[in-house]
């Protein structure tokens, strides 16, 4: 019993302990990164921000399961010389609160959801966008609602009001950049930066690259619009954006758990979007088009060599042997 117990304290323990390292060292590059990325597409930045804020509890994962299980399963022996101190259990404790948090939030953020879209659909009529291959309603609302619901089947909510207040150029645009957060799975990488703050809940590292992601990925919708239209759906998001600035009730903040605003309390600030759009319509492309992609094809290489030198390190006894000495000392640390 001991030795299984001793085990689970130490999985637990070791997430906790790396991912804080790992998060403490991740806001560390990015402020370093920050200033000479300034020229980057905002799609780049915000890819880079989104591995920085995944790549703490990835690595402690993986870390955790590929080879301090592994080693603690080959070497230690049955039953177990040590026993759980208190500071490895209070460590245990801390995790499975952190774990326990992310999900119970996870699972609060879906029923919100749900009860919201649930509400809105009550009042809502399908229409057809060009261009838009998922489902799309017009509502009713007081706030000029554009917003991409949904993780799963991610579903388009157009205020109704706005179909008067925008002209169809302005509204093509704003839709634009509703799809680029559905081609982005941008709903999906906001549940997925939330539940990694939750889990190291202890430590307020990581919530810096959240908020700055949260911010890049709507710049990077903006040029995605202004990509796919070119100066004149730049100029004309950028027109939709003040439209509906305006139009913002006062005190009045839409709530969504698992969804993408034009414009909300979490998007970046109107004036640098506003500004940033009139300058892409004045240049007339996006920039880093074509590195954007080569950062994608080498995100998708470096995975690849990460998980292939994880099972040559599975083979090599002495690295597992290694880690298990590891283990000795951190566990004669806490006794």
């Amino acid at each position: 019993m001991t030795y299984y117990l001793l085990g689970i304290c130490l999985a637990l323990a070791a997430l906790l302990v790396v991912n804080a390292l790992a998060s403490v060292l991740t806001t560390m590059l990015w402020r370093g990164f920050d200033g000479p990325t300034r020229g980057w597409s905002a799609t780049l930045r915000a890819q880079l921000l989104f591995a920085l804020r995944t790549a703490p509890l990835a690595g402690s994962m993986i870390f955790v399961t590929a080879l301090l299980l592994p080693a603690y399963i080959a070497h230690e022996p049955q039953p177990a010389a040590e026993t759980v101190s208190v500071k490895l259990a209070l460590l245990a404790s801390v995790s499975i609160l952190g774990i326990a948090l992310a999900l119970r939030r996870g699972v609060a953020a879906r029923r919100a959801t749900r009860r919201l879209v649930s509400d809105w659909m009550q009042r809502a009529e399908p229409i057809s966008l060009d261009g838009l291959n998922i489902p799309a309603y017009r509502f009713a609302h007081s706030f000029p609602v554009i917003a991409l619901v949904g993780v799963v089947r991610p579903r388009l909510f157009i205020a109704a009001q706005l179909f008067d207040e925008l002209s169809p150029e302005e509204l093509t645009a704003a839709v634009l950049h509703e799809k680029a957060h559905f081609v982005a799975r941008d709903n999906f990488k906001r549940l997925l930066g939330r539940a990694c703050g939750d889990v190291l809940a202890v430590v307020p590292c990581g919530r810096a690259l959240e908020r700055r992601w949260t911010e890049e990925s709507e710049r990077a919708a903006d040029e995605y619009a202004a990509r796919l239209g070119g100066a004149s759906h730049a100029l004309s998001l950028a027109s939709a954006l003040v439209k509906l600035a305006r139009l913002v009730p006062e005190e009045e903040q839409p709530t969504l758990p698992a969804g993408a605003f034009l414009i909300g309390e979490a998007s970046a600030p109107l004036t640098g979007r506003i500004r940033r759009l009139t300058w892409l319509a004045g240049k007339g492309q996006t920039p880093g088009t074509m590195m954007t992609c080569l950062v994608t094809h080498i995100e998708y290489f470096i995975l690849s060599c990460v998980f292939i030198l994880l099972a040559l390190l599975l083979t090599q006894t002495h690295i597992l042997m290694t880690v298990h000495a590891a283990i000795e000392s951190f566990v004669g640390a806490l006794q």
